[in-house]
């Protein structure tokens, strides 16, 4: 999980060097969606985490998949 939070910052970092650089706008929002996807993996990547620990009771799982998904 580290090391693909690791990646997702140097996406950010890179995007905002995208935006201080004033690069195209398609350009910037094709790197957005990517950092978005992999924000949206490593959270799944969790859930699927909890639910094979089974520390959580699925109630409060289907609850966070409510809330935050």
């Amino acid at each position: 999980m580290c090391a693909r939070l690791a990646r997702i910052e140097g996406q950010l970092r890179g995007l905002q060097k995208l935006i201080d650089s004033d690069a195209d706008c398609e350009k910037i929002a094709q790197q957005l969606a990517a950092a978005r996807k992999a924000l949206d993996k490593s959270f799944f990547s969790m859930v699927g985490c909890m639910i094979e620990q089974g520390d959580q009771p699925p109630e409060h799982v289907a609850e966070m998949l409510t809330k935050f998904a």
